[in-house]
């Protein structure tokens, strides 16, 4: 496969007004997606946003685009990431386009696209995206551009097709529950899930006001919501990223459930009703508690590279539905088509109902081993993964912990960062370990 460009593992991203986050360049993109997409069918696009005050910017950038191309666009204003790729299946659009950057501040951006059936464009159709920016920008006839029309009843849709996914014959009357919406797409849908359902909602970060979303709360800043859960005496706490594919939750004692123990829960709950297929795809930050927890109970395990596409791509050729990284990216294909922050907690709280367990009692059956995780930020002029201080560090470790843990190093794929990783039995070990390979890393940078 060719080199990628400006696609990464999540699609196009940066910081707002520098390449390619410039109001030039997504105008650009929309125009060679939409010659792309000009010859394969219903020449429609659906284009949903968070809360970023760049969306309103870029929206318009990759309208100007896509109707220079010939392409309609369907204006879905703020929508969660999942809920775009929902929508793009139910409305039969060529493709769906997200404009986030996920669970970064608010001074970065990005664009993501989904194909026709709701996962991530195929990898053929994002080379020939690529080949298309490289060539002159150029305009259809003025009677063939592209017409843009408002969806107002996007998030409506997306509210009943999530309830759709808890059964029917279960309520949520009697919990309570704190729902942080990080202050990004789902301030305005998943409360109402919720809600609609029978529960007593306490919301948090649902006051978007294009410069706070991911700031201090949400899936990756636990600390507002742990302190919501014990303060309010909730059954348990849901936290939501930016654009509202990822998950962590909060048990009623105030601990911090993720990504691994969310997995872990769903599958003991689907393979007791019958309802798991195949085994479960982690990735090489998982938790080895989870493969212990499920090989306990016959549940084959199977490890990707990170990033969800790469989980997603495990599922596909194993034939299996069922997959999480431990930062909360939960994709469960039983219900759908890519990672889904709400559907995951509804896939939680439908385990909570058939048991008639609490999340504290469910997460009891996987014990996790002490996991240290590091980001060192690096220039990029220079590869700190092949420095002999760095390979020296690792090999130091690696025999340190020979049978009771284990390493990983690995660059991220939206942020300028090594990450090190350090597993094994005993926390204080295992944290000094992770510093000293750090270290290193800090000196090769």
């Amino acid at each position: 496969m060719s080199a990628r460009k400006y696609f990464g593992t999540d699609g196009v991203r940066g910081l707002v007004g520098k390449s390619p986050i410039s109001p030039e360049f997504v105008m650009k993109l929309g125009y060679a997606a939409g010659k792309v997409l000009a010859g394969k069918g219903t020449k429609k696009v659906l284009v949903g946003k968070d809360t970023r005050i760049s969306g309103y910017m870029l929206e318009s950038a990759l309208e100007a685009g896509f109707s220079a191309a010939g392409i309609d666009i369907g204006l879905l204003g703020p929508m969660p990431t999942p809920g775009i790729a929902y929508l793009t299946k139910t409305f039969r659009a060529e493709a769906g386009v997200v404009i986030s950057a996920s669970h970064n501040p608010y001074y970065d951006n990005g664009i993501k696209f989904f194909s026709q059936d709701g996962q991530k464009l195929p990898d053929d159709v994002e080379l020939a995206i690529e080949a298309e920016l490289d060539k002159e920008m150029s305009c259809v006839d003025s009677s063939e551009l592209g017409k843009a029309t408002r969806i107002d009843d996007a998030a409506g849709r997306y509210i009943e097709f999530c309830k759709s996914n808890f059964p029917s014959h279960f309520s949520l009357k009697g919990l309570r529950i704190v729902v942080d919406c990080a202050h990004g797409a789902t301030y305005h849908i998943a409360p109402n899930v919720f809600k609609e359902l029978g529960a007593e909602v306490i919301t948090i970060g649902a006051s978007p006001n294009g410069t706070n979303i991911n700031d201090n709360c949400g899936a990756t800043s636990m600390e507002q919501i742990k302190s919501a859960v014990v303060e309010h005496k909730a059954d348990l706490g849901i936290a939501l990223d930016g654009d509202g594919d990822r998950l962590m939750m909060v048990d009623h004692t105030g601990y911090v459930v993720d990504g691994d123990e969310i997995v872990y829960v769903i599958a003991s709950s689907d393979r007791k009703t019958g309802t798991l297929h195949g085994g479960v795809v982690g990735t090489l930050m998982s938790n080895m508690g989870l493969e212990i927890a499920l090989a306990d109970m016959g549940i084959p395990f199977a490890r990707s590279k990170v990033g969800d596409r790469y989980v997603m791509e495990m599922l596909a050729q194993n034939g299996w539905q069922l997959g999480a990284e431990n930062s909360g990216h939960v994709i469960n294909l039983n219900h759908t088509s890519t990672g889904d922050g709400i559907i995951a907690a509804l896939n939680v709280l439908t385990a909570i109902s058939n048991s008639e367990q609490t999340l504290f009692e469910l997460r009891q059956g996987m014990k996790k081993l002490p996991q240290v995780l590091v980001n060192v930020r690096f220039s990029g002029e220079h590869d700190p993964l092949n420095a002999d201080n760095v390979l020296s560090a690792v090999h130091n470790v690696n025999k340190k912990l020979t049978g009771r843990g284990r390493v990983l190093l690995r660059k991220s794929g939206t942020e300028p960062l090594i990450r090190v990783m350090v597993e094994g039995p005993e926390l204080e070990e295992v944290t000094l370990l992770a510093n000293e390979i750090a270290d290193a890393v800090k000196l090769a940078s």
